[in-house]
């Protein structure tokens, strides 16, 4: 047998697409998709005399399931309802492509009760992450 030759490198921005791109064959093979476009981002802000002040980075991915990667309120603009705005958004443009799920993290000292409020569910708990703090996962079915 022919000994390995392999080495550990920095993958390039299109290495790592390749990358994503496989496992994302590997999940159709197994599971098929249920949307047309792969990946849909669902990204929006809200501005106050031009400057952002609130946003979301969202997208609803092969299998119609929203994953929310970002929702930030600056401080100044927090309980005004513009947070609930945004997540609304994106959750009733989920639901009208057929979404029945969504999910999310959130840390202990960012938006766990805000996430409550709107009927998310904790699923899982990732302690001392950072030390001292915990990174909740949360879902929504719709």
């Amino acid at each position: 047998m022919k000994p390995m030759n392999f080495e550990i490198l920095t993958a390039t921005q299109e290495e790592a697409q390749f990358i994503d791109n496989k496992i994302v064959e590997l999940n159709k093979s197994q599971v098929p998709f249920t949307q047309t476009q792969t990946f849909l981002s669902k990204n929006y802000v809200i501005k106050d005399n031009g400057i952002i002040i609130t946003g979301v980075n969202a997208c609803i991915y092969v299998w119609c399931i929203l994953y929310i990667d970002v929702l930030f309120v600056d401080n100044n603009y927090r309980n005004k309802g513009l947070g609930s705005s945004l997540l609304q958004k994106v959750e009733l443009e989920a639901k009208e492509i057929g979404a029945t799920l969504a999910h999310l993290d959130t840390f202990n000292f960012q938006a766990l009760d805000f996430y409550l409020k709107h009927g998310y569910e904790v699923f899982g708990v990732l302690e001392d992450c950072p030390k001292g703090h915990k990174r909740y996962y949360l879902k929504k079915s719709f």
